[in-house]
């Protein structure tokens, strides 16, 4: 076992020496954490009981030695096991917020929760407005919106019980059980029938949509994940087929429907090239993101 640095340490030098030791494994990172001096700020911030960016505030800071020792043990893990850290620290950080994680779902992150935060979906969510998240998971998206939409109500579903029980964790966390409603289920096959009172003005996703030769070659930090929280078939395009079919259904005059589609931009095209879509730009670029408004919805 390797031996720990000596000490005392501050948070600062703490986070310099566990970085050159993640660095020094063959680790992948995109979980939360874009690389090994961001996973070594989350792990220190933890043990210090801070959030990282209040962390980043006091590098100056003396750690203890039992803080010390578990931000090694917990490098150590992530190393030898090689899951999402998210899972390891039972925590993960989306735009500044704090989600409870663990394996039942998918680690909190999408190119999507930039657009909420960032005001980008604000035109299609008016007050007392209805939004909902397909395919929710454990809830960071949803949760996300009620933040920055305080005056909506959200709607939140997903096929996986387990993974919705994360998500009823980090609504009450954030005591958004009252504007947060759950529904289990396979899609649209979750929600009431629609009518005219209860059609959303904004529809998110981040289904899976990895293609099935990429799901083959993902690092090991994927395969800890749910596989179904993943895979979208041959071309990726599997989940993305039936909710687009549905969406008209669902989905209010003026509404519009936002799915997240990584890198699966050309077998996006290649399935749907009839539809006009609005490209949207996030920090990836503008191929990762897309949004059909309800009346070219309705002309397919």
């Amino acid at each position: 076992m390797d031996p720990e640095p000596a000490q005392p340490l501050t948070i600062d030098q703490c986070i310099d020496q566990l970085t050159k030791k993640l660095q020094s494994a063959d680790l992948f990172y995109g979980h939360g954490a874009v690389d090994a001096s961001s996973e070594a700020l989350w792990i220190v911030s933890k043990q210090c009981d801070m959030s990282p960016t209040e962390a980043l505030d006091h590098l100056d800071q003396v750690m203890n030695a039992d803080q010390i020792s578990a931000a090694w043990e917990v490098a150590r893990t992530r190393i030898s096991t090689r899951k999402p850290l998210a899972y390891i620290l039972g925590e993960a950080w989306l735009m500044g917020v704090p989600f409870y994680a663990s394996e039942q779902s998918i680690v909190p992150r999408s190119w999507i929760a930039e657009l909420i935060v960032n005001g980008s979906l604000e035109p299609w969510l008016p007050a007392d407005g209805k939004a909902l998240d397909l395919c929710t998971g454990n809830g960071s998206l949803a949760i996300l919106l009620a933040i920055a939409c305080p005056d909506i109500h959200v709607s939140a579903c997903d096929i996986s019980l387990p993974a919705l029980a994360v998500a009823s964790r980090n609504l009450d966390r954030h005591g958004l059980s009252t504007q947060v409603e759950l529904f289990e289920g396979d899609l649209w096959e979750a929600l009431p029938e629609p009518h005219d009172e209860n059609r959303f003005d904004l529809i998110i996703c981040n289904p899976p949509y990895v293609n099935s030769s990429s799901m083959s070659a993902l690092p090991p930090e994927y395969h800890a994940e749910p596989a179904l929280a993943l895979a979208g078939g041959d071309d990726g395009m599997d989940l993305i087929r039936q909710i687009i079919a549905g969406a008209p259904n669902y989905i209010s005059e003026r509404g519009a429907l936002l799915i997240e589609i990584g890198n699966e931009y050309e077998n996006f095209k290649k399935a749907f090239p009839q539809i006009p879509v609005i490209w949207m730009e996030v920090s990836a670029g503008d191929e990762q993101v897309l949004l059909i408004q309800a009346e070219d919805l309705r002309q397919l």
